[in-house]
């Protein structure tokens, strides 16, 4: 199906769509109390999380060891991007490159909250210096360039360091003619950077 029959699709159903629409929920979360609450479990990952679709309670463990899809309905919950590299790449051949890379704030960006403060909070979340990481590993045996962004920095944002961490990977990986995948879960531009991202 097209991109346009799925958005059409999504408004019919008026909900999140599982991954069979036989058990697609229809509308959406009834109040805002209910709301708050999957938001304060969701972000939590913790020993327990629930199901963006059926609200099924799933423990995190034994999620992880599914993958991230929910044993319930089917649905598929956000990865970080640590998870997607270990889903992908062989056990323990996963060398990162370019981790120190860290984000200046040359514009002195400034909306509800500091640009700086933004990174530092995003930082401490993920653990990560940036919403990318880059570098090379075994899948199925053969080496692979690898570059997985995370949504869950600043919505996987797109600012100059992850442009340079990609640009990097892209020139290494054709320099050593090393087949390159990269997963993208972005949102975008990174607006805090202006034209710089």
């Amino acid at each position: 199906t097209s991109v346009t029959n799925w958005f059409e699709d999504r408004r019919k159903f008026g909900g999140l769509i599982g991954a069979f629409p036989e058990e697609a929920t229809r509308g959406s979360i009834s109040n805002e109390k209910e709301r708050e609450k999957r938001i304060s479990i969701n972000t939590n990952r913790g020993l327990r999380t629930r199901c963006d679709n059926c609200g099924n309670m799933l423990y995190v463990k034994f999620l992880r060891q599914n993958r991230s899809v929910c044993e319930e309905c089917g649905y598929h919950l956000p990865m970080n991007s640590m998870e997607r590299i270990e889903l992908l790449v062989d056990r323990n051949t996963w060398i990162p490159m370019d981790e120190d890379m860290t984000t200046r704030d040359v514009l002195d960006f400034f909306d509800e909250d500091s640009y700086q403060n933004r990174l530092a909070i995003s930082q401490e979340k993920t653990g990560l210096t940036d919403a990318a990481q880059t570098g090379i590993g075994y899948l199925n045996g053969t080496l692979i360039a690898l570059g997985v962004m995370d949504f869950h920095f600043m919505g996987g944002s797109m600012g100059s360091v992850v442009g340079e961490k990609i640009t990097r990977l892209i020139e290494y990986a054709a320099d050593k003619s090393l087949p390159l995948v990269l997963i993208c879960a972005s949102g975008g531009a990174r607006m805090q950077e202006g034209t710089l991202s």
